[in-house]
């Protein structure tokens, strides 16, 4: 592994995606029974009856498509410290924590030296074709990471969120020096004890390292901009520390305090220039490239749950590339960014066929068949059978089982994709949104892809006034008859009654989907209600996930808050300020 890194040669990597591609059917097969091999002893696939067979007809006959509720159980077992071959035929040494804002709270899963070796195959296949397009020199990278710490199971096995996981292995460190891509900030900011020290020290050492800085990163989108609307609110306090050399008391970690001793020298020089940069710019249009005046693009995961925030990061960026970072979750990967030319709205990610057996649930059967059978609820638990990776038709969007090497077989990520062409013979997937986040009440089906479309229609109304909103998520209150949508929006400034009422209306009417509408026409879900939160609202809902050991590298705003996630309800309906109900039906 380290042998290979230090020789990195992005063509050679090129070449070998390539050739895995040619025959992504061939490959699947090989991976299923390399899986199955390895894996034949664990305890779950001998109950199910496969008896050495590694052939995917047997695989499918034999084991039962499962969420991680149906997993949980083993995973536990492991985490207690039962040595036993359980889920993998090597013992689990180490537990990833989801990030907990789907469901309200974090979920156990496996990670083993298998996932670790398949994440470092998603970066250099990523970056050989980024770097292709946007070669980056010799420089560093200001990388807005952060490790949250890692604790002991009851059994003694190593847990934390995945990004720290990650970026706790030497291989992580090793990859990074190969592919150009080493961070600005000593190792103790970015596993520092408090975000918010960290933070500050990220955006310090950018500064001390500007002219060096080849590309700006974090793992989502939504990192980046929280970190420059950081930035316009510590920024003179930046400059302090670089002309006197000294760094503020904001830093009170020991570790951190005493790595940045070692890099801040004072420089009045550099805190002219930065003051001079920040006073020269226009509400903060193109604070990125003046800062950083040689990165090349800015990096990070820029789809699904992250594009809302792609208006303000592109003001940040100015004429700056977005470059989308690959598709995977807590589970493990499924795609790689090999289009990195294509803007965040349209990437797309090439599945590579030989970090897992992927399997491919189509959606079309269910949406098209729900109008004729609206009255039978039975229906709706009828459902095609999977279809295998090269099987899948573009234009179609379908739900996706993955079955990896550290024991999730014919596991539902809950994901909907879209299959958007082929790079040789595997697919090309566009994610589309989280299978459950649904805003449902009565014949309506309402995703998070949904949900943005309204949000974004009813904010050009917003911007008219100059004003942009920072956040928000949504919720189905049943509490009233008929129940209704609720959205939380916290805004950037003080919006009028008369533009939020309209606003409240345009949200209404743009759901669009016919259940809804023809349901609200009859009054069977009541009036949509938009509430108005206070600034910093979601800040304190980014503070809540910290609290429970989220890593703000995997936090995503909840979009859709449903009644498992009821401390993050209480958070927004307490800081609520404005309320308007719908008037559109």
């Amino acid at each position: 592994m380290l042998e290979k890194m230090e020789e990195f040669d992005p063509e050679k990597v090129i070449e070998e995606f390539e050739a895995i591609t040619q025959d992504a059917g061939k490959v699947q097969r090989e991976t299923l029974k390399k899986i199955l091999e390895e894996n034949g002893s664990a305890e779950y696939l001998q109950s199910l009856g496969l008896n050495g067979r590694t052939d995917p007809e047997s695989f499918k006959t034999c084991v039962p498509l499962v969420t991680h509720k149906e997993l949980e159980p083993y995973i536990h077992r492991i985490a207690d410290g039962d040595h036993s071959p359980i889920l993998t035929g090597k013992p689990i040494t180490t537990i990833s924590l989801s990030s907990g804002t789907t469901q309200g709270k974090p979920k156990f899963v496996p990670f083993n030296d298998e996932l670790m070796e398949s994440t470092m195959q998603i970066y250099w296949t990523s970056f050989a074709f980024r770097n292709r397009e946007f070669p980056i020199g010799n420089g560093k990278a200001l990388q807005f990471i952060y490790s949250s710490k890692q604790f002991q199971t009851k059994g003694g096995l190593a847990a934390g969120t995945a990004t720290t996981n990650v970026y706790r292995n030497s291989q992580f460190k090793e990859t990074m020096k190969a592919i150009q891509s080493q961070s600005c900030c000593p190792d103790e900011v970015i596993f520092g004890p408090d975000f918010h020290q960290s933070l500050y020290c990220h955006l310090l050492c950018g500064l001390i390292f500007r002219d060096e800085v080849q590309f700006v990163f974090s793992t989502f989108a939504h990192s980046i901009i929280h970190a420059f609307r950081t930035f316009e609110q510590v920024w003179e306090e930046l400059c302090t520390d670089i002309r006197e050399g000294i760094l503020s008391s904001r830093v009170s970690a020991p570790s951190i305090r005493t790595a940045m001793s070692k890099l801040l020298k004072p420089n009045p020089e550099l805190a002219d220039l930065v003051y001079k940069k920040v006073t020269g710019l226009s509400n903060w249009y193109r604070l990125i490239p003046e800062l950083f005046p040689n990165a090349k693009y800015i990096y990070g995961i820029m789809t699904g749950s992250m594009e809302p925030y792609l208006r303000k990061l592109r003001h940040y960026a100015g004429e700056l590339p977005l470059l989308s970072a690959d598709y995977g979750a807590s589970e493990g990967w499924i795609g790689a960014n090999v289009n990195p030319k294509l803007p965040p709205e349209l990437t797309t990610f090439a599945v590579l066929p030989n970090i897992g057996f992927f399997e491919f649930i189509p959606m079309k059967h269910n949406i098209e068949d729900q109008d004729h059978n609206q009255m039978d609820p039975s229906f709706f638990h009828i459902e095609p059978e999977p279809v295998d990776l090269t099987e899948v038709k573009i234009g179609e969007e379908y739900e996706i089982i993955v079955t990896n090497f550290a024991g999730l077989y014919r596991y539902r990520l809950g994901d909907v994709v879209k299959v958007m062409g082929f790079h040789n013979t595997t697919p090309e997937l566009k994610f589309v949104c989280r299978r459950n986040l649904l805003l449902t009440i009565n014949i309506d089906k309402n995703t998070e892809k949904d949900l943005q479309l309204a949000v974004e229609e009813a904010s050009k109304l917003l911007g008219e006034e100059k004003l942009e909103v920072v956040d928000y998520s949504s919720h189905v209150d049943s509490s009233t008859d008929p129940g209704h949508y609720v959205i939380f929006w916290e805004i950037s400034g003080e919006a009028g009654e008369e533009i939020l009422k309209e606003c409240c209306n345009c949200l209404d009417r743009s759901f669009v989907d016919a259940g809804y509408v023809s349901s609200r026409k009859v009054n069977a879900i009541g009036a949509l209600e938009l509430r108005v939160v206070r600034g910093g609202t979601f800040q304190k809902i980014l503070d809540h996930y910290l609290g429970l050991g989220s890593a703000v590298s995997q936090f995503k705003t909840p979009r859709c808050v449903g009644p498992t996630n009821n401390l993050v309800l209480q958070i927004l309906c307490d800081n609520v300020v404005e309320s308007y109900f719908s008037t559109a039906f």
